[in-house]
């Protein structure tokens, strides 16, 4: 793939033409970098239910609060710039079934600076990518950045709807502005993968690189040619890959990043010296990084973040009328009306503020790896939850779903169907099929990998699977191949060549696999009218046939030997 990765310095004239034209100046002063990221389409408050949680109990985020500690920032420091570090269209039913519009026409009018987009930003296919993002006139109203994002050549995928465009870049690398005298370069890398959950053709078209090449030669381009007082990468890499770039290219002053949903309490700083931030998810927290430059140096700075919640932090009156608006044709009342999932085509007829069920525990995977209770890299109650509904839904040996980042979190009491889309937002449906146990110890095995190897490089786009019908014990410090033992299957130790029946997420795009995985005897489940069943009419008929509707999934079904890896920072973390 290095035939893609365009030289930076060669495009200093192309760039000229696109960016604002800049004039040269360099000078001292303050600049405070509001950062947002991770928000995944939550448009209104939710519980905080992690263990250790300064807010937990407390309804946290929710768009209308973010905005107005926003507009606080900007009238206590002029000199400011607001940022976002993408995976923000996808997470949320309003979001699903507007294709990320819900979210656009709200942040259209909080006058972004600068944009990276995140592996969810995918979601909807490469056309609908540059329709909200690329080209003279994006619906987003925002300047989108991304260096290491292109347009495929038809060497490497013949079938590419842009061969004219082979080899360019979709979007920006870079754009410089001018705040308080002091003239920043922001740099955005996006992640270097799509949502990998989903399909691969979601991405088809376009080519993620992963990114160091372009830093390496943006670094010099920005410092030597354009001359910059403050280097700020916007990165949806993840923390601890930022981290590891920074430590090997300096020159970065500040990275604000997203990915991997952490919570710098406390402001990381790399061994080169580069300051690293990371909001987590949803919205509940917002990043104010004060940075005094001086001589073309980061002289000093101050951070502090806000853990938005409705007790402590007022709403914008306009930003929460706007959102009643977008929620009103998806609420109960005369204005709601039948939508289509863009993915699968499944009509939603329900509104998604019904409640569908009850839970007698909180649900919710978002525990940092050193929690006393379960570490989210490795199990959440919400996950056991929807596998135990997949396994039921086939009456199958096995259910099975991804460990994702995103979701809300559902206190103990009502689950209402908006619920169940913050935790499948994508558009799966369900299929049954055949899998042997040696099978599935290697997918574990690969699933544990994904989140606990040593190359960050490696990590996946999740964290380990959730299972039902299955347990088994854990060794983070083992080797790959090495850390899954005692594997059991309904209380049975494993058989590794029989084959067992196995419930999941399924797409057309992938029709011999289920959550991913090659699987024997599919059949995907439909509706009594052999119409398409979304996953989570799936999981809503399961809450219908428990007593009382009522669900109180069995959790610790993975045991650790040993404690996870320890933090590589002050802060505590969720991806060990």
């Amino acid at each position: 793939m290095k035939s893609m990765r365009i030289n930076l310095m060669s495009l200093g004239i192309g760039l000229a033409i696109a960016l604002p034209t800049m004039t040269s100046y360099a000078g001292d002063g303050e600049v405070t970098l509001i950062h947002i990221g991770d928000l995944h389409g939550h448009l209104i408050p939710r519980p905080d239910l992690r263990e250790g949680s300064p807010t937990r109990g407390l309804m946290v985020g929710g768009l209308a609060y973010v905005y107005a500690q926003i507009e606080k920032i900007r009238a206590q420091h002029p000199n400011h710039l607001l940022i976002n570090t993408g995976d923000t269209i996808q997470g949320s039913a309003e979001a699903l079934f507007t294709r990320g519009d819900a979210m656009i026409d709200i942040l259209n009018d909080w006058h972004i600076d600068a944009y990276v987009p995140g592996n969810w930003d995918f979601v909807y296919g490469t056309e609908r990518f540059r329709e909200l993002f690329a080209g003279d006139r994006p619906r987003a109203r925002w300047p989108t950045l991304a260096a290491n994002l292109y347009y495929v050549t038809p060497y490497e995928y013949p079938e590419t709807p842009y061969a004219q465009l082979a080899g360019q870049r979709v979007v920006a690398p870079y754009l410089l502005k001018n705040v308080g005298g002091v003239k920043v370069g922001i740099l955005g890398l996006t992640a270097d993968r799509g949502p990998q959950a989903v399909s691969t053709r979601v991405t088809d078209g376009f080519f993620l690189s992963p990114g160091e090449e372009e830093l390496r030669e943006a670094i010099k381009l920005l410092r030597e040619q354009e001359r910059v007082d403050l280097l700020v990468l916007i990165s949806e890499r993840g923390l601890a890959a930022n981290l590891d770039m920074v430590e090997r290219n300096k020159g970065v002053d500040v990275v604000l990043s997203s990915d991997m949903h952490e919570e710098t309490r406390a402001i990381m700083r790399a061994k080169t010296g580069t300051l690293l931030v990371e909001e987590g998810q949803d919205g509940a927290i917002i990043g104010e990084l004060r940075v005094t430059i001086k001589n073309k140096k980061l002289a000093k700075y101050h951070w502090n973040p806000h853990f938005i919640n409705t007790r402590d932090y007022p709403a914008n009156a306009v930003v929460a009328q706007k959102i009643s608006a977008i929620r009103a044709p998806f609420l109960k009342g005369n204005m709601f009306v039948p939508h289509v999932n863009p993915i699968n085509g499944a009509l939603l007829r329900t509104p998604i503020d019904t409640t569908i069920g009850h839970t007698r525990i909180a649900l919710q995977r978002a525990n940092f790896s050193n929690s006393g209770g379960m570490a989210a890299a490795i199990e959440g109650s919400s996950h056991d939850f929807l596998a135990d509904a997949f396994k039921q839904s086939c009456s199958a040996d096995i259910g099975v779903i991804r460990g994702f980042r995103y979701g809300t979190h559902v206190a103990p009491g009502p689950i209402k169907l908006e619920d169940l889309y913050h935790y499948i937002p994508i558009g799966p449906q369900i299929a049954c099929g055949e899998i042997t146990g040696d099978q599935l110890r290697w997918q574990i095995e690969k699933s544990v990998d994904s989140v606990l190897s040593g190359w960050v490089g490696y990590w996946g786009g999740g964290w380990v699977n959730a299972y039902a019908g299955v347990t088994y014990d854990l060794d983070p410090g083992n080797e790959y191949g090495l850390r899954v033992s005692n594997l059991r299957i309904n209380g049975e130790s494993v058989d590794p060549p029989r084959e067992y029946t196995v419930a999941g997420y399924w797409y057309v795009d992938d029709a011999n696999k289920i959550n991913r995985a090659a699987a024997l005897k599919i059949r995907v489940l439909k509706d009594q009218h052999g119409g398409t069943l979304d996953a989570t009419d799936v999981v809503a008929f399961y809450l219908q046939s428990l007593s009382n509707k009522t669900v109180n999934p069995e959790l610790n079904r993975v045991h650790l030997l040993r404690p996870l890896p320890k933090a590589i920072s002050p802060n505590r973390e969720l991806q060990p």
